[in-house]
């Protein structure tokens, strides 16, 4: 599932990522099985991470000016 990490949305990856969470926190796995899964869990985190940052770019603020008109202001 990392390997599609640039087309998969950011609810299934944050979901993936908590069930790696979990799987982890069980310690029923080997060193080699938590291994693979904690590398998969940095790659979806910087994912969700990147999608989190263009969403934030995107986001407008809705004010009202001096006349009260709503307008549209980038957040920075």
């Amino acid at each position: 599932m990392a390997k599609k990490d640039k087309q998969i949305q950011f609810e299934e990856a944050f979901k993936r990522l908590d069930e790696i969470v979990t799987k982890l926190e069980s310690g029923d796995l080997s060193l080699e099985e938590s291994m693979t899964l904690f590398e998969e869990g940095i790659t979806l985190t910087e994912t969700c991470k990147t999608r989190l940052e263009a969403a934030e770019q995107k986001i407008q603020l809705l004010l009202k000016d001096s006349d009260g008109n709503l307008t549209l202001e980038d957040i920075d």
